[in-house]
């Protein structure tokens, strides 16, 4: 099977531990090379969050169970890279 390079996830998280606390967190996953998350949307009980992960062989599961320990669910796969490399998105006419 293809490494997973790129895994890109849509969570919902309680207020606590705060957003610089939970991306330290789950970056600590073994197999993660780094994590960018971005606050999409907040309201009284959750926040919810876009994190995209990349690694060289990173584990779904691992980085479910990490974001779970910290109080958050995965809402959605929303992106997933395999293989030797990561290929960027390009536009092609059927995006226009």
């Amino acid at each position: 099977m293809p490494p997973v390079r790129r895994l890109v996830v849509d969570v919902l998280k309680p207020h606590e531990p705060p957003l610089l606390e939970f991306t330290t967190s789950v970056a600590e996953t073994e197999h993660v090379d780094g994590v960018t998350s971005s606050l999409i949307e907040l309201d009284q009980e959750v926040q919810n969050v876009k994190l995209t992960f990349e690694g060289t062989d990173l584990d779904f599961e691992a980085v479910e169970d990490a974001i779970e320990n910290l109080g958050g669910s995965v809402h959605s796969v929303d992106q997933v890279a395999c293989g030797e490399q990561v290929v960027t998105d390009r536009r092609t006419l059927q995006d226009a």
